[in-house]
């Protein structure tokens, strides 16, 4: 870490003196690292902080990504540096409750091609725990945050965040769309995204809601949310789909899928102002769930169509929404 970041560390914090850790992760495409820095003398007595490091890889380096070869081009690389401009933002201006726990952000820093965010530890804070697999339990305290961050964020204009949120939202996605094979989705994906996008009840979707986002207290009964690039406008079911999908085994969503949604509804009741017409805003995003789900289909579709996440539950809803649409 560059002598004039170890100083913004050090004035943000208060800290005497610090010591570089190891990396925790490297940022998706080679776009940085997350690490730890320990902290000396600080005196409300904090032992570490999170640094997030953002710096854009040169031209030559921009292929070193977890996509498929064919999508690391110039508009990709260009909606990179603009969710990272958002999370900056996002920690900035946006703060959330207990309920929907994220890092508290200390300081950031952006000059030229890098970007520096400095976060509270969540280790140290109770959430040290991170899972690839999740029980009942896990699963609902997930669902929770995402009920309470939703409603915290009921009817709030996402600016400087991403209009639409999520990282999969069709007018970013066009040249995935494009390769798509032919067929009814592709046809009807536009109107989907419209009918997504016209909700009467929006909020601040997180936007890349999967489990690996979510840190764990030692019971797993509290989570806390991490990384808010692809934060941003839109109807609550987007997060929901997503998180589900990202934990949930394609053969046991059939069966699992409605009492986890009835728990999230439950908690939402709980989390939104009292003056909101709540069966008007469960009968309405109940009806989206499909639509939600058929939505990221249609990404991974175009993206790379041999994802296991393609799977006959998301065939089952698709058909769902198509012939919805036809009627």
């Amino acid at each position: 870490m560059k002598k004039e970041y170890q100083e913004l560390v050090l004035e943000a914090t208060g800290a005497s003196s610090i010591q570089i850790g190891a990396p925790l992760q490297d940022l998706w495409g080679g776009y940085g690292k997350i690490i730890r820095v320990y902290l000396e003398g600080c005196d409300d007595g904090r032992p570490s902080v999170v640094v997030k490091h953002v710096k854009f890889p040169s031209k030559a380096d921009q292929g070193q990504s977890g996509s498929p070869s064919r999508w690391n081009t110039e508009k990709s690389h260009q909606r990179k540096v603009r969710s990272y401009q958002v999370e900056s933002h996002w920690y900035q201006k946006y703060s959330t409750s207990k309920a929907c726990q994220t890092p508290m952000c200390l300081a950031t820093h952006s000059y030229k091609d890098e970007t520096l965010m400095i976060l509270e530890d969540l280790d140290v804070t109770g959430f040290d725990q991170r899972r690839t697999s999740v029980n009942d339990v896990e699963i609902r305290a997930c669902l929770s945050w995402l009920a309470h961050f939703h409603g915290l964020f009921l009817g709030v204009a996402p600016e400087g965040l991403w209009t639409v949120g999520t990282y999969w939202h069709l007018a970013t996605r066009l040249d995935e769309l494009e390769a798509m094979e032919y067929g009814e989705l592709k046809t009807m994906a536009g109107e989907i995204d419209r009918i997504l996008n016209e909700c009467r009840f929006k909020t601040i979707v997180h936007g890349d809601a999967k489990l690996a986002n979510f840190c764990f207290s030692k019971s797993g009964q509290e989570v806390a949310g991490v990384d808010f690039q692809y934060v941003g406008g839109g109807c609550g079911m987007k997060d929901v789909i997503y998180f589900l999908g990202s934990c949930i085994k394609n053969d046991q969503c059939e069966r699992r899928i409605p009492s986890l949604l009835s728990y999230y509804f439950t908690e939402l009741r709980v989390a939104v102002s009292k003056e909101v017409d709540f069966d008007a805003l469960e009968a309405e995003w109940q009806s989206m769930f499909a639509f939600a789900w058929t939505d990221f289909d249609r990404f991974l579709l175009g993206w790379n169509p041999e994802h296991w996440k393609i799977s006959r539950y998301s065939n089952k809803l698709t058909k769902k929404v198509l012939a919805k649409l036809k009627n």
